[in-house]
Formats: C-alpha cells, sequence, structure tokens
C-alpha cells in the first residue's frame, strides 16, 4: 500500500548529468597541454569528492573544484582568461533549459491523483527549486525535500517528518548507491531506473533481487498497478 512515491531529480526527470559531461570534456581540452584527458578527469573526480563536505552537490561546487584542479594541475600557472572561462561554463549550466525525460510529464500526471508525491533530490538548493520552477512539474509535488546526503538516517527522518512509516513509502530514482540501497536500509520501497550515463562516485555494486529495475518510468503506473 505505497501512499508516498519520492521522485529523484537529476537524470530521473530531468537530463542532468550531460551537462557536467559536456563541461567536463571542454575543461579536459583546457588543460590538454598539461596532462592526458583520463588524469585530468580523475584528478577533478578526487577534487570533487574531497569538496563535498565543504561545497556539497551540485553546479557550483562542480566548478570551485575545476578551478581548484585547474591551479593544482598547471601548478598556478592557469591564468585569469582561463579561471573566467570557467566560471562562464558555471552560469550556462545554471541557465541551462531543463529538458525533462521522455514520458516524465505524462506519468507524473497520471500519478498525482492517486498518491502523494515528493521531489526528493541532493544538491544546491536554489538550483534545484529553479529547476523544479523551470520544469512545469511544481504543482503536482505534495512536498520538496533537498537534502546534502541520501542515506538512511535522511530517508527515516523525512518519513516522520511526514507522518508516513516506510512500508508505506517509495522512491524511485536512477542512482542505485542514492536512490536506492538507502532507503532499503530504511525499510523503504525503490524503484531504479537506470540513466545514460552515471557519475563515478555515484557507482556501486548492485545487488540482485532486492529491488525493482524498470527500463523507463513510462513504466512506472502499471508496475505500482500490479
Amino acid at each position: 500500500m505505497i501512499e508516498l512515491i519520492a521522485f529523484d531529480a537529476d537524470d530521473t526527470l530531468w537530463h542532468n548529468e550531460r551537462l557536467f559531461y559536456a563541461t567536463e570534456s571542454q575543461f579536459t581540452e583546457m588543460l590538454a597541454a598539461y596532462h592526458s584527458a583520463d588524469w585530468v578527469r580523475q584528478r577533478l573526480l578526487a577534487t570533487e569528492v574531497k569538496n563535498l563536505g565543504h561545497f556539497g552537490y551540485g553546479i557550483k561546487g562542480f566548478i570551485l573544484s575545476m578551478i581548484e584542479t585547474a591551479i593544482e594541475l598547471t601548478e598556478e600557472r592557469i591564468g585569469g582568461v582561463e579561471i573566467q572561462r570557467i566560471i562562464n561554463w558555471g552560469h550556462e549550466m545554471l541557465r541551462a533549459p531543463v529538458d525533462l525525460l521522455d514520458g516524465v510529464r505524462e506519468t507524473i500526471e497520471m500519478l498525482a491523483p492517486d498518491y502523494k508525491l515528493m521531489l526528493l533530490t541532493k544538491g544546491d538548493l536554489f538550483d534545484q527549486e529553479s529547476k523544479l520552477a523551470r520544469s512545469g512539474l511544481g504543482d503536482h509535488f505534495d512536498a520538496v525535500e533537498v537534502v546534502s546526503e541520501k542515506d538512511a538516517k535522511t530517508y527515516a527522518a523525512i518519513m516522520r517528518r511526514h507522518g508516513i512509516t516506510p512500508s508505506h513509502f517509495l522512491m524511485v530514482g536512477n542512482s542505485v548507491k542514492s536512490d536506492i540501497l538507502p532507503v532499503l536500509e530504511a525499510g523503504g520501497a525503490a524503484v531504479h531506473i537506470p540513466y545514460e550515463m552515471t557519475w563515478a562516485h555515484e557507482h556501486v555494486e548492485s545487488p540482485q533481487g532486492e529491488f525493482t529495475r524498470l527500463e523507463r518510468i513510462t513504466e512506472l503506473p502499471a508496475w505500482l498497478r500490479r
């Protein structure tokens, strides 16, 4: 008896990782005279992970990590022009149109009359609220939760805050690490809908048989009816 369905936002409802990948490719080209693309990507990822405790998830932390990585990998030879270019990439990412995945709007509109819907995502509050407003989906959600981390403790707290017992809670998302495993640990149910690409930090071994995996979000209403 599912009462509340929580949806991840980035790469579950709208495209996101492709923006990061495209910007990262520009970044590796900028530093091509200093290091190989693979090494630049490795160092950038290490810096991003190190900085999560300072900047959290999202575009702003990504840009700051690129600047820090550029300074490190060029041994402080990077110039003001290049730093400004990195900042401009961030502005472009923040202004990028919200591109919904196929079938998202129809699925959300189909489920909204029968279930309480929640947007449950991590990242920068201002950016995520802006994307939700621009997506045109905001009126269909009964609650919005933007959290700094998705772990079992966070999910349990959200269930308590909204008066939902774990057996009545369903999380839908593209990340096994963030959207699936901690929800199961907290006693809820989860549906995994893979995306075409996943940030390296979100990669994790996926256990078999412990949760449902659907190919696309349009399959969710039929799965719920079953």
